[in-house]
């Protein structure tokens, strides 16, 4: 990515960044005939930590609507949590043990000042990785207890991304849409078949559907289960029975090769702006005079 489009990232220590994203060198791309064209050491690297993108996107909104005030923090207490709950009905919010606990999304939080002085979220980010059997293979380490396997099974560290999701569940429940968006990357979350060749010349077949593999299905659990790679920053309604009920999804995108910071920021600045709209739309929530 061009750097002159990427504002410096904010001081050491204040940002919250993906683990594991500067680790990621390869890149899977399927050739004709099913093979793949293994390029990840020709190719160009890119600057995925969301924390900075996330910078940048706060930059462009701030430039697309130069009328707004826009600001970008990186946690979020419980306590404020609570707060935002206990307006809805008095019988939430009430416990809190640890007075000083916070979430700290990966990406930090973007919100916009509306007309009354609030701010309101229009962007929360998070960026994940799991699973390097890909890079394994293709260096010749064995993987598991007795160092004779080629893939690792996959672990269960992804699925503390539901706790985040729901902690802003929580905190947005009184909003009609929910900016969050989590790229998920690794060898844990292959969307397609494709096929590898290992340092010793084996070619190895990577399905999405072995089940001690992928870990997509888990965190679709916190989407209901629709399609994955979209903007679902608009709530949803579906009617049970005679009653209506609003579902507050988080956007999920997954796939086994590294996410550019380009395409982290196309998708992140269409959610905030997604936001914008939405607020825009419901007059009690208007913002201040349109740009």
């Amino acid at each position: 990515m061009d750097n002159k489009m990427n504002p410096p990232a904010p001081k050491k220590g204040k940002v919250f960044r993906a683990k594991g994203q500067a680790k990621r060198l390869g890149q899977q791309q399927t050739a004709a005939g099913g093979q793949v064209g293994i390029f990840g050491h020709e190719a160009q690297m890119h600057d995925t930590e969301i924390g900075r993108v996330s910078a940048r996107v706060l930059k462009e909104l701030e430039r697309i609507y130069p009328i707004h005030k826009f600001r970008l923090r990186w946690s979020i207490t419980k306590h404020e949590i609570n707060e935002a709950l206990k307006k809805i009905d008095k019988k939430l919010g009430k416990v809190l043990f640890i007075k000083n606990a916070s979430v700290k999304p990966d990406g930090g939080i973007i919100e916009v000042q509306d007309k009354d002085g609030q701010w309101r979220i229009v962007l929360v980010g998070e960026s994940k990785h799991q699973g390097n059997d890909i890079e394994k293979i293709q260096d010749g380490v064995k993987q598991g207890k007795n160092k004779d396997a080629d893939f690792m099974a996959a672990g269960n560290a992804i699925e503390r991304v539901h706790k985040n999701i729901q902690e802003f569940r929580n905190l947005m429940l009184g909003e009609r849409h929910f900016p969050y968006v989590v790229f998920l990357q690794g060898s844990n979350f292959i969307t397609k078949p494709f096929k590898i060749f290992s340092k010793d010349g084996r070619e190895i077949e990577i399905s999405p559907d072995d089940g001690s593999l992928n870990r997509i299905d888990r965190v679709t659990a916190s989407n209901f289960c629709m399609e994955i790679n979209s903007n679902y920053c608009r709530n949803s309604f579906v009617t049970i029975g005679n009653v209506q009920h609003m579902l507050q999804a988080p956007s999920l995108y997954f796939q086994s090769a590294s996410w550019s910071g380009e395409t982290m920021f196309t998708v992140m600045i269409d959610i905030a702006k997604t936001s914008i709209c939405l607020l825009r739309e419901q007059r009690q929530f208007a913002l201040a005079d349109k740009d």
